[in-house]
């Protein structure tokens, strides 16, 4: 546990001299970061690890000698540290962040493709306030094998008229997993908010696709929502429900980010608000910060159930907490029986009977 007003302390572990004395130099210019050491691989970290007992480590996902997957193995398994991944923004970076996410890593930040001098300075802020936000979190406390329950029996549910609002960031890949391996193949339509660059959100949902019951994908502009059928904000875009010839449809935006985020948490909730009312479910999951808690807020005010991911479950309770204290929750729960207490809420109201609200979102 970090001491009230100590320096966060971090090792940065990567092979290129280049990129480690970038992180260095980017980290130390917070006063309240405190680069103890670095390593060229994972072999010299593990050393550097019991000799400095950093309280985060950075960790590049493609390392000589050890990968990077193998050695967060290690780690979490002999040591549980924060570590945050440092990605590339590729297909193949993706997907072998996505699987450190599972393994137990708390974020990445993904390094800037091309011009890393316009960029340093945003990339800078990413990784500071990432690495804090990792010597916080719960990774001690983190429950393994929780995506592997069984999920309840289908019962039909594609008449209820519900649509299920999920939003989340740091943490939530495990958590939203875990989550939709509980609900049914035939699960009302699930649309999910993941603080994620572009890349990252294709591979994040074909992941899912292939593990979960239902069907996964990214959702796609003017697509009409289904029962058995979740959908993932791509990155870089916000996620709307909104309404089109009479039917309920994804609707896509790139208008400026809310809350400090494109996709933003806010923004697909206040859509359910205004678009579905009492026929919505609003679900708040791990992360840093406060997007979705005003969301959540109108969600519940219009009429819906609003549940939040209760404190020992997160591995951040940030956003969980803001939309708690808010008021927006109605209930919070742990994460192994949110899926339970989604289908509760969508079984327990009364079947639509004509359609959502005339406030509905015009995507035209």
């Amino acid at each position: 546990m970090i001491k009230m007003g100590a320096p966060v302390r971090v090792l940065v572990v990567d092979d290129s001299a280049v990129m480690r004395q970038l992180l260095v130099n980017l980290l130390s210019a917070d006063p309240d970061i405190a680069v103890v050491g670095t390593a060229p691989d994972p072999h010299v970290a593990r050393e550097r690890i019991k000799a400095l007992n950093p309280d985060v480590v950075t960790l590049d996902v493609e390392m000589p000698r050890m990968d990077g997957l193998t050695f967060l193995r290690k780690i979490m398994t002999l040591r549980p540290t924060p570590v945050v991944m440092v990605s590339t923004l590729t297909q193949a970076g993706a997907e072998v962040t996505l699987e450190a996410l599972e393994i137990g890593a708390v974020d990445f930040v993904a390094k800037p493709a091309t011009d890393l001098g316009n960029a340093r300075a945003g990339f800078a802020a990413e990784l500071q306030g990432k690495v804090k936000a990792a010597a916080r979190s719960r990774v001690g406390m983190r429950h393994r094998g929780l995506a592997q329950r069984a999920p309840r029996a289908p019962k039909m549910r594609v008449g209820s008229g519900k649509v299920v609002m999920i939003g989340a960031s740091t943490g939530g890949v495990e958590a939203l997993k875990t989550v939709l391996m509980g609900l049914p193949s035939d699960c009302p339509p699930v649309l999910v908010t993941q603080h994620m660059p572009p890349r990252f959100t294709a591979a994040f949902a074909e992941r899912l696709n292939r593990e979960c019951p239902m069907a996964v994908s990214e959702a796609k502009a003017d697509e009409p929502i289904e029962a058995g059928h979740v959908y993932i904000a791509p990155g870089a875009y916000h996620l709307q429900l909104g309404r089109r010839g009479g039917r309920d449809i994804c609707a896509l935006s790139e208008t400026p980010p809310v809350s400090g985020h494109r996709p933003s948490v806010d923004v697909l909730f206040h859509s359910g608000a205004q678009a579905a009312g009492t026929k919505a479910v609003g679900v708040i999951l791990t992360g840093m910060g406060r997007d979705g808690a005003d969301g959540l807020l109108a969600m519940r005010n219009a009429g819906a159930v609003t549940l939040g991911q209760d404190e020992d479950t997160s591995l951040i309770y940030g956003m969980p907490r803001a939309a708690f204290e808010r008021g927006a929750v109605m209930r919070q729960c742990p994460l192994t029986q949110m899926a339970d207490a989604i289908l509760d809420a969508c079984e327990g109201a009364v079947a639509a009977s004509g359609g959502r609200s005339s406030h509905a979102i015009d995507a035209a």
